[in-house]
């Protein structure tokens, strides 16, 4: 298993433990699992009270909370004597990891189809880089064409 698969799946078993440890329950009455989630996602159930749209967004403000406790141990008086805590600063960094994994999966995204979609996301970025990017000649048309 590549490194980026076993991170996947690690989250997914992890998310689900929790959602028995913590017993949250899906509409049906049964304990939730990202199973659950992805099924939401077949039938199109996108709405705000649908599973995606409620775990995407207790994920996303997971990630802001972990980017916000990085954000506090940051220093930024430049006239500071003090040093960053890198060790704890790492570890913010793979808690972020394990709610951005989150998220994707939510989505519906599996390790190949993340990288599938950063690899084309990264070419687009390398091609604004190369073309002098700004506001002025950014097209979003280019992020809908990434299928």
């Amino acid at each position: 298993m590549d490194k980026l698969n076993e991170i996947f799946s690690l989250q997914s078993s992890l998310n689900d433990g929790i959602f028995k440890k913590q017993d949250i329950r899906a509409p049906d009455g049964q304990v939730l699992t990202m199973s659950a989630i992805h099924a939401a996602l077949e039938r199109g159930e996108l709405g705000p009270n649908g599973l995606p749209n409620q775990w995407l967004r207790n994920y996303l403000r997971a990630l802001q909370d972990e980017c916000a406790e990085l954000d506090r141990d940051l220093l930024w008086k430049w006239w500071s004597k003090d040093k960053i805590d890198l060790q704890n600063a790492r570890v913010e960094i793979v808690d972020m990891l394990h709610f951005l994994v989150s998220l994707a999966l939510t989505a519906g995204l599996t390790a190949d189809e993340f990288h599938r979609l950063y690899m084309a996301k990264h070419e687009v970025n390398q091609k604004r880089q190369e073309s002098g990017y700004s506001k002025e000649n950014k097209n979003e048309a280019e992020n809908r064409r990434i299928v």
